[in-house]
């Protein structure tokens, strides 16, 4: 990290409006481009359709870029995120795998819709659509239909009173195993990371998943704090994975406080990264 600036080298975990966040990705690149950041990864929840214009950013500002996912996994009854890098996008098990989730994603808001039409609350899936600007639909741009229609004030109270985990709306998301979605990733040529683990404490999934394919463990993120990542790297130097980091942004609006580039790593896990994904 530059200590004079707060800021890492590189930020390896960031959403654009290609699923949740706030930025497009031409916006989100020249955002890092502009901090003085060295790299970013691009790591959409089940989708790549803002890679080829992130790349034309990052040539045009002269910023490394790591071309990722985020897959959402359940591992007994815990909400598992493996990050998967450098993967080959033209992988037409890839695509079809990425299209299963987002129709899942689809089938899931029609549900939320029909439990908060039984609460009294009419959003059309129309209304989320204009929130929704890439093809990967999730519980925020619900959120945001919420707001506009009177029904909250902000994301985080839709959350609490109608969408989030044990709310009266909440309908849980269609997910995969870990093992499956490192099987996805591994077999896309791609790098299999597993993303902030400190959140629900998931040391003792990491040897499994290693068998599996995994090859590196997320230490930096905007949730851990000093023990989690001083536990991570610990885990991380134990089985020779590789330490990456990533703040999770989305935009300030869609993640209060997580700003890009306050979470992350040095530039050269961009390379062990590359180098990795070279060898799969």
């Amino acid at each position: 990290m530059d200590l004079a600036r707060g800021l890492c080298e590189v930020d390896l975990h960031c959403h654009t409006t290609a699923s949740d966040g706030l930025l497009t990705p031409t916006e989100l690149v020249r955002s890092a481009a502009i901090l003085g950041l060295k790299g970013i990864g691009l790591t959409d929840h089940d989708t790549i359709q803002g890679w080829r214009e992130a790349e034309q950013a990052a040539n045009v500002h002269q910023i490394q870029l790591l071309k990722g996912i985020e897959l959402n996994t359940d591992w007994n009854g815990k909400e598992v995120h493996i990050l998967g890098y450098e993967l080959d996008g033209s992988s037409n098990d890839l695509k079809h795998q990425l299209k299963n989730l987002r129709d899942a994603r689809k089938l899931r808001m029609f549900e939320i819709l029909d439990r908060l039409q039984y609460l009294g609350i009419s959003i059309e899936a129309r209304q989320i659509q204009k929130f929704a600007r890439g093809e990967s639909i999730g519980r925020p741009h619900i959120a945001e239909a919420l707001m506009e229609q009177g029904y909250v004030n902000t994301i985080k109270e839709a959350f609490e009173r109608y969408i989030g985990k044990g709310a009266p709306a909440y309908v849980p998301l269609h997910k995969i195993t870990p093992e499956e979605g490192i099987e996805l990733i591994r077999k896309s040529h791609g790098v299999a990371v597993l993303a902030h683990p400190g959140i629900n404490r998931l040391e003792e999934g990491i040897r499994p998943w290693i068998e599996a394919g995994l090859q590196g463990i997320e230490v930096s993120h905007s949730e851990h704090n000093q023990e989690d990542e001083l536990r991570y790297r610990s885990l991380a130097e134990k089985y020779h994975l590789v330490m990456t980091g990533g703040s999770d942004f989305h935009g300030e609006e869609r993640k209060p406080g997580v700003k890009l580039g306050h979470w992350g790593a040095s530039e050269e896990v961009i390379q062990q990264i590359l180098v990795l994904a070279k060898g799969n």
